[in-house]
């Protein structure tokens, strides 16, 4: 037993058996000052007896109260070292794990953590912990690697972002948002922020990629007629002006193919009428004025075609390169922002 509990329990039993007897049965004793320095609570006792001595009586409470205050008395180590039974033995470094507690004759003996192992402060116990795992099915990519001394280290992938932090590391993460068709990404996500989608506007669009929304083509300002309305996911369709294209495309047709029927019935009879070759030989000079009129009959043919076609097809040829320079200028153009 400890020499001060020894001397606690020695002082007691020498006081208690100084007490003070009272004839007319009231007997008071109280510990002295001396015993009380030296026990963590102050004891006193009174009892009224009946002429007996009362130094047994004392002797047995004495016994009770020393029961009561060793039983009472845990063993406190300091804050580097760890109880083992009634031992405090000295903690092992960070990066090390406890091989042998301490005994009354040896301090304790300690083994460095093993590959994939950490500790992180001194400690009492005889594993290190395992160093944690930064998966992609958790969102997540190392930060910092394990050491002997600290955890592995998280942060959320690119397009991620960290629901559950915990100091500098992340140990879960989830994907950003996707905004809708129709909706903009008024704030970008973060690795630790969601995105932010926010819906267009009237007169506006977004397939759900855009930062902004965009107008909606106006199909009059390119020369186009308008397809298809626009939406708040999808832009106008312009296209050409396929009824003037048609009319001019069937117009020359037609007007070619007629004079072709004209000139080639016009021969045909006029060889009929002529007769066999012979008689025409007669008439050579009359067959070169008729030759004359024929060639002249086509060559106006084929500038009234050449007329007809440049008429109907120039201004489509004007509208739809002018088409392509106007579309090609707006897509180069930025994107207008919309207030948020």
């Amino acid at each position: 037993m400890n020499s001060y509990y020894s001397y606690i329990y020695q002082t007691m039993l020498l006081h208690l058996e100084h007490y003070s007897f009272v004839p007319d049965g009231n007997v008071c004793m109280s510990i002295s000052t001396e015993l009380l320095d030296h026990l963590p609570y102050r004891i006193l006792m009174s009892r009224r007896l009946h002429g007996e001595k009362c130094f047994h009586v004392y002797s047995l409470s004495s016994q009770i109260l020393l029961m009561k205050f060793f039983s009472g008395h845990t063993l406190t180590c300091q804050q580097a070292e760890y109880q083992i039974d009634n031992e405090c033995c000295p903690m092992c470094p960070p990066g090390n794990r406890v091989k042998t507690d301490c005994t009354e004759f040896r301090s304790t003996s300690c083994l460095p953590c093993t590959e994939g192992t950490f500790m992180n402060q001194p400690t009492g116990l005889k594993q290190c912990f395992s160093c944690g795992h930064c998966g992609k099915d958790s969102g997540l990519k190392i930060k910092r690697s394990c050491t002997f001394i600290s955890d592995t280290v998280c942060e959320p992938l690119e397009g991620f972002y960290c629901i559950d932090s915990t100091g500098d590391g992340c140990e879960a993460a989830q994907k950003h948002k996707q905004c809708q068709p129709g909706q903009y990404i008024s704030q970008k996500g973060t690795a630790s922020t969601d995105t932010v989608c926010s819906d267009c506007s009237e007169g506006t669009f977004s397939d759900g990629t855009f930062e902004s929304c965009r107008p909606h083509t106006q199909c009059d300002s390119v020369n186009l007629r308008l397809i298809k309305a626009g939406t708040a996911s999808t832009d106008a369709e312009c296209g050409e002006h396929s009824s003037t294209l048609m009319t001019g495309i069937v117009i020359g047709v037609i007007v070619v193919f007629m004079l072709m029927i004209g000139t080639s019935a016009y021969l045909i009879y006029y060889l009929k009428k002529k007769g066999p070759f012979k008689e025409r030989t007669r008439n050579a000079e009359n067959d070169a004025k008729v030759s004359f009129v024929l060639l002249l009959l086509i060559l106006l043919n084929l500038v009234s075609v050449h007329c007809t076609l440049f008429k109907y097809m120039t201004p489509l040829f004007y509208q739809y390169f002018t088409k392509r320079n106007l579309l090609k200028e707006k897509k180069d153009q930025p994107p207008v922002k919309r207030c948020r």
